[in-house]
This record gives C-alpha cells, structure tokens and sequence, in this order.
C-alpha cells in the first residue's frame, strides 16, 4: 500500500498547472470518488474501491490522467 506522502502523481500535477482540476469525495449514490477535470471537460471518473487506500485511488487518478492527455481515452467508472 503507497502512502500519500511518498506519491509521484506528475500527470495530476501537470493537469493543475494547467487550470485542471481534481475532486475527491463522496457523491451519494455513488459513494467515494475521486473526479479529474480538464479546463473544459472530465478526463477521468473514478469509484474508490473497497478498502482502496487514498494513496492508491490518487495513483489510479494520476494513470487515468495520462491514458487521457495521451490517447484522448477518458476513463468513466461513475456512470459505466
């Protein structure tokens, strides 16, 4: 399991660099998520899984960032 503390997430950080955004919580009733957001549309919508740690969804957020930016595939897991 990653701790937040020690996480690399160069794809988040480069989306908030530029005007992006992320948003973590819980949408009812979806339960925990963890949304990525560009200037002008969501990249990534992701559930956090049972006993998935913080650490982990972020990393998962961070991948799904970059399948994004660089194939223009965005992942939805909130309304799959």
């Amino acid at each position: 399991m990653a701790h937040i503390t020690d996480l690399d997430l160069p794809n988040i950080d480069a989306l908030l660099a530029d005007d992006g955004d992320i948003n973590i919580g819980y949408l009812h009733p979806v339960g925990h998520v963890a949304v990525a957001s560009g200037p002008h549309n969501a990249l990534a919508m992701l559930r956090r899984r049972p006993d998935e740690s913080l650490a982990d969804v972020l990393l998962r957020l961070d991948a799904a960032v970059a399948t994004a930016i660089e194939h223009g595939e965005l992942t939805d897991e909130i309304n799959a």
